[in-house]
């Protein structure tokens, strides 16, 4: 059942971008989950722009840091068509390290074909750290 459009879609793109978190939007295409939409968020978030950042692979956030357990979790999600959320370190186009929640869902078309992947990315680094920090501080103890 489709729902009627309350917003238009200028507002939307609007409401979209003011977000602090990075909002994307993914296709499949392969083994690649390539990006077609970022927000200005994703863009404040990583460093890059736009122009850096479509018809990319969201992996170069990953920087080379790929073994890591989220990624693993992550794959086997969207190989399953599921939603997951997971914290994953990536890298800004600078270079510095940033803890990142990632959101996925995925999308499916009015066929229920699978189509696309939403992506909502959050910096948790300060929420990371701290947590470190206490447990260092408990084994210290």
């Amino acid at each position: 059942m489709k729902r009627p459009a309350m917003i238009n879609a200028e507002l939307l793109e609007r409401i979209v971008d003011a977000s602090e978190d990075g909002i994307v939007v993914a296709e499949q295409e392969g083994d690649e989950h390539i990006l077609i939409y970022v927000n200005q968020g994703f863009e404040r978030l990583t460093g890059y722009s736009i122009d850096e950042i479509l018809y990319r692979d969201c992996r170069f956030l990953q920087n080379g840091d790929r073994d890591q357990p989220g990624l693993d979790r992550l794959r086997a999600a969207l190989k399953a068509g599921q939603a997951c959320r997971e914290v994953l370190r990536n890298y800004r186009k600078d270079g510095t390290l940033f803890y990142n929640e990632l959101s996925v869902t995925p999308m499916h078309n009015e066929e229920d074909n699978l189509t696309y992947y939403l992506g909502v990315q959050k910096d948790v680094t300060e929420r990371v750290e701290a947590l470190k920090e206490l447990e260092r501080l408990k084994s210290a103890k």
